[in-house]
């Protein structure tokens, strides 16, 4: 039991601002804050980068990071961060490992504070995960990826279990005092996913309304054509946030290179 002010005193270091993405420029000026210590939603229909949006992210701001991929493969997660980090495409980088060329892309990532976890997601599996971790670090990580929601176990259609997921997310958040990034779909045959699929999905297209329940959740979309990378934030604690998805921060995506940018590219 704790009096509000000695609350204050003990979470204050927990509560504040992640180390900023140059990237989400736009998403900042709206007033969105993503902190520590909170559970952030990232949510969007199928292929709409997701995956790459939270690897990006992780990525970029380099903390302590245990990503639970359950959506990418092993070859796949560390040749999308190779080509974020040189700069070349995903082809180019498994071109460059079959040539024998690996010392490069090994030291591009040698300085990666990422580490993965891949195969089927459970709770058992978090927990030997997270016990693997501290061991090797004897420390908690600071940012926790889980990709994604669905693909825990018994998480796949039954809302029971997603909401389960998604308590036990916060738990290990507060426990911890980490961030923990979870990745979910939203709705691919409402009439805004048939009409208007570029844009954000409102908050009620968030599969099982659990995009209530983090203090952040973020929705996004690609527009395959111009690539330009639509952000929009459907829900936030202590801040500004538009549940209509109607309102968002636009930057731009390289899905070959798992690249984002305030401005688009030139190349």
């Amino acid at each position: 039991m704790l009096t509000p002010g000695r609350s204050l005193a003990l979470h204050a270091e927990s509560g504040r601002e992640l180390p900023r993405v140059e990237a989400f420029s736009g998403l900042y000026a709206r007033g969105v804050r993503p902190r520590h210590g909170e559970v952030i939603m990232v949510a969007g229909r199928s292929g709409t980068q997701k995956s790459g949006f939270a690897l990006f992210w992780a990525a970029q701001m380099n903390l302590p990071t245990l990503y639970f991929s359950a959506d990418m493969s092993a070859f796949t997660a560390s040749s999308r961060l190779a080509s974020m980090f040189t700069g070349e495409t995903t082809e180019q980088v498994e071109a460059g490992m079959a040539s024998g060329d690996r010392d490069r892309y090994l030291e591009a990532l040698a300085d990666s504070k990422l580490t993965f976890a891949f195969g089927s997601l459970s709770w058992e599996r978090v927990d030997e995960e997270m016990a693997a971790y501290v061991e090797l670090h004897n420390a908690y990580p600071e940012v926790i990826v889980f990709d994604n929601l669905m693909d825990f176990e018994g998480a796949e259609s039954d809302y029971t279990e997603q909401m389960a997921v998604m308590q036990g997310a916060t738990d290990l958040s507060r426990y911890t005092g980490a961030t923990v990034i979870i990745l979910h779909h939203a709705s691919d045959k409402s009439w805004d996913a048939r009409t208007d699929p570029w844009s954000p999905p409102s908050r009620d297209q968030v599969k099982g309304g659990l995009s209530e329940k983090p203090e952040l959740s973020l929705s996004v979309a690609l527009d395959p054509h111009t690539l330009e990378y639509r952000v929009a934030c459907i829900k936030q604690r202590m801040g500004p946030s538009d549940p209509t998805a109607n309102t968002y921060a636009l930057m731009y995506c390289q899905p070959d290179k798992t690249r984002f940018s305030a401005t688009r590219p030139t190349s």
